[in-house]
């Protein structure tokens, strides 16, 4: 029988940070899903405690980049539903992935939540600037990218592949494609708090990078003019 819930933990050289992740999957109350590791080859103790955890699926081969990496694990996954935890990055309680469970059971298409950012060493520094809509459209991303990757779970049978001519922000042009294949009146905010999420990840460190590639992305789904707009604001630090 598959699992209800599909969660992907893509890692590249994590030792540092995995167990953490590793550990709090294994402690959530809800039992109906698997677990699934992408690694890129790894070479340092990631892929030893990977395997410490029963039953986790693990698959380490040389990948194109992390959404390269992610496609493998929607390929991979038996679930009904989609959601993505990369290393260092934990739910913020062991009933999470239950709160998530049970709009699941009710046939939603994407369920959603909040954000608080940790540092290197699990601290809790604040929340995410962006809070979740609480009611998610299309157009609610003309701003930018409202909710987190990892907060953000999808029925695996409206999600797209990540589009990998995008390197920094093809999560958010692929969050958007997943809305516009959702019926809107079938995206529930969970109203709570549910992911720790590591700050040092890939957009961090190449920001403007991340920038210009976002433009790209906004354009795209909403035209050059709102996307100058938006991004005008970000410059001069008006969100």
């Amino acid at each position: 029988m598959s699992p209800l819930i599909s969660v992907i933990t893509i890692t590249y050289n994590a030792q540092s940070t995995l167990r953490r992740t590793m550990e709090s999957v294994a402690s959530q109350t809800c039992r109906d899903y698997e677990h699934i590791v992408i690694d890129g080859a790894s070479h340092d103790r990631t892929l030893e405690i990977a395997r410490s955890f029963a039953g986790v699926r693990i698959l380490s081969e040389p990948d194109k980049g992390l959404y390269d990496a992610m496609n493998k694990g929607i390929a991979m996954a038996r679930g009904k539903y989609l959601l993505f935890l990369n290393s260092g990055d934990t739910f913020s309680s062991d009933e999470v992935l239950e709160g998530y469970a049970r709009r699941a059971r009710l046939g939603d298409d994407i369920i959603y939540a909040d954000t608080q950012i940790v540092n290197d060493a699990g601290t809790v520094l604040g929340p995410r600037h962006y809070s979740a809509p609480e009611h998610l459209t299309v157009e609610s991303f003309n701003k930018g990218m409202l909710i987190c990757h990892q907060a953000f779970m999808v029925r695996r049978e409206i999600a797209p592949e990540y589009d990998l001519q995008y390197r920094f922000s093809s999560d958010y042009d692929w969050t958007i494609r997943c809305i516009k294949n959702a019926d809107e009146s079938k995206c529930t905010n969970l109203n709570m708090v549910a992911i720790n999420y590591l700050s040092d990840g890939l957009t961090d460190k190449n920001k403007y990078k991340s920038l210009r590639e976002r433009y790209r992305v906004m354009a795209h789904h909403y035209g050059h003019l709102k996307a100058l707009g938006r991004h005008l604001q970000l410059i001069t630090g008006r969100r």
